[in-house]
């Protein structure tokens, strides 16, 4: 049995009338959010979803603009590639007319200074950037102006020509994320998409006898090869080998000094660690403070040139009338320019051809992880408002109900 105080209807009638309340609060807020989650408290284990959901949104929508930000890089080195390729046929076209031997002196420098005009402009397109000013071929160093003309004079032009182009940028390459731990370039070095014919660097040091006096690391293409003490010149050459540097390594039977040659067209970038002297020792660099390319011994000999240096040959050749030099080692260059141009803009169109398959694949995974989002978060509407409108009908019949019970009197208005 009970005892019921004189209290306590007053007590329940208020006690129901705010939780009433705070439910009707709590479903006008679903249906003003959208959202039947206003506190993790409310299904914590949809939250938990639904937090992992929204991440996952977030980085998708971030792969998306990183893919639509690497195309547009694409589209514009596209256009400044094929334009090289365009005028290095006509520079080719150039080449086979002066190899005829047929053409007067006149007409040969008339062709050099069109190689000329072709030539500065070439360099134009070799310092391209994109539409935020990102330099397009200069590596990781994407302010710096990637190649440097040095003029001089040369025998047959009127005036100052372009003498040397040299690269000062670097073989680091700028990627971004577009996918999960999926990386890929928005660049291209310069020194690899301008470059003509596989470099060799030979060595005048003779390595018989040579082992590495301590454990270190040497890089080629920024590649590490870790040496150990003790290594002799063959072991260095076939770690070489092994590496995924796209360098060959032999040993030059004559003088028993090193040589390295690249598999690819692009220019070689040695240097030593902190740890190690081995190739300057070697006799590859010199100057262990020089970054690359600079840093290559005085004595070390270097075979195979830029895109920059065929074009300056044969145009040098087209001044002079050597017909013989302008259809042998000149037009050879020229085709290896043009080969390895092509090369890479076909790389370039294979990488563009992944970045769509990838936004795609992206755009199509947004809204399937939305629609999972929605399912844990979102509100059923009309379940909502039949809900409210039932708490709402309970609410006012409470209020008549207690009204009409509970009476107020005399005594209430004096407490």
């Amino acid at each position: 049995m009970f005892r019921i105080s004189t209290n306590m209807p007053n007590d329940n009638m208020q006690y129901h009338t705010r939780r009433r309340e705070h439910m009707m609060n709590q479903v006008q807020n679903q249906m003003a959010s959208q959202s039947r989650i206003q506190n993790l408290r409310d299904a914590p284990l949809a939250a938990a979803h639904s937090t992992r959901y929204q991440s996952y949104l977030t980085r998708l929508n971030r792969f998306s603009d990183n893919i639509r930000y690497a195309q547009d890089n694409y589209r514009v080195a596209e256009g400044y590639m094929k334009q090289g390729v365009d005028m290095l046929q006509r520079i080719r076209e150039l080449a086979i007319q002066g190899a005829h031997g047929t053409y007067s002196g006149d007409d040969m420098r008339q062709m050099a200074n069109e190689v000329d005009e072709l030539l500065r402009e070439f360099v134009e397109i070799a310092n391209g950037r994109n539409g935020d000013g990102t330099m397009l071929f200069s590596g990781k160093k994407s302010k710096t102006v990637p190649f440097r003309v040095i003029e001089g004079n040369v025998d047959g032009a009127a005036g100052s020509v372009i003498t040397s182009v040299d690269y000062v940028g670097d073989i680091g390459e700028r990627q971004t994320e577009i996918a999960e731990n999926s990386y890929i370039e928005l660049n291209f070095p310069g020194n690899q998409v301008f470059w003509a014919e596989n470099q060799q660097i030979y060595s005048s040091v003779d390595s018989d006898g040579y082992t590495v006096p301590q454990d270190g690391t040497i890089y080629i293409d920024d590649v590490p090869i870790e040496l150990n003490a003790g290594d002799n010149i063959f072991s260095i050459i076939s770690k070489i080998n092994d590496s995924p540097a796209a360098v060959r390594a032999r040993l030059d039977p004559v003088q028993n000094s090193l040589i390295l040659e690249t598999t690819s067209p692009h220019q070689l970038w040695v240097r030593d660690g902190a740890d190690s002297s081995v190739m300057q020792d070697l006799g590859i660099i010199g100057n262990a403070d020089a970054s690359p390319p600079g840093n290559i011994a005085p004595t070390a000999t270097v075979f195979g040139g830029s895109l920059f240096d065929s074009v300056i040959a044969l145009r040098d050749a087209l001044y002079q009338g050597d017909s013989l030099d302008v259809g042998g080692g000149a037009l050879q260059g020229i085709d290896s320019a043009l080969d390895n141009l092509l090369s890479n803009l076909g790389r370039l169109g294979a990488k563009d051809s992944r970045l769509e398959h990838a936004y795609l694949r992206t755009e199509f995974e947004i809204p399937q992880i939305g629609k999972l989002n929605s399912n844990e978060t979102d509100i059923d509407m009309a379940q909502a408002i039949t809900n409210l409108r039932m708490l709402e009908y309970t609410h006012r019949a409470a209020l008549a109900t207690a009204a009409r019970v509970i009476q107020p009197t005399l005594l209430d208005f004096l407490r």
